[in-house]
């Protein structure tokens, strides 16, 4: 079994933001040479977030509506903030949102239902954050 790993950056202008990293990972696969195995993206920062879903602004907009008012920005809200932040907001919306996802590798391609893209969710940004990307098999 082989093994591949890279890691994204990213440093978003919003504190708020979704970022298709589809092709980033596609790439990372290519790099690969795996035709077959699994292929994991993890936000490796406690504010972020890597999801599967559609790749439409609107939706975007609505997830993003949604965990703030699951979860809505405030200093004086969260007992975290206590300790001199200012983003418990985000811890919640990560946890929400999701840490990680895996895609299956068949020939050489994610395999994805017909919608399917890869998603960055940043809560807390406009700092340098990373996303690991890990694939294995043959």
């Amino acid at each position: 079994m082989k093994a591949h790993t890279e890691y994204l950056a990213f440093n978003t202008e919003k504190r708020y933001e979704i970022v298709n990293i589809t092709a980033q990972v596609e790439k990372a696969l290519d790099k690969s040479g795996i035709k077959e195995g699994l292929c994991l993206v993890n936000a490796m920062h406690i504010t972020a977030s890597v999801f599967i879903n559609d790749d439409e602004a609107g939706l975007h907009q609505d997830l993003l509506d949604w965990v703030e008012k699951l979860a809505p920005y405030g200093v004086e809200r969260y007992r975290h903030n206590r300790t001199g932040e200012d983003n418990g907001d985000a811890h919640l919306k990560r946890t929400i949102m999701g840490r990680e996802v895996i895609v299956a590798v068949t020939k050489g391609k994610l395999d994805f239902g017909p919608w399917e893209r890869i998603f960055y969710g940043e809560f807390d940004g406009q700092r340098r954050k990373r996303v690991l990307v890990k694939i294995i098999g043959e």
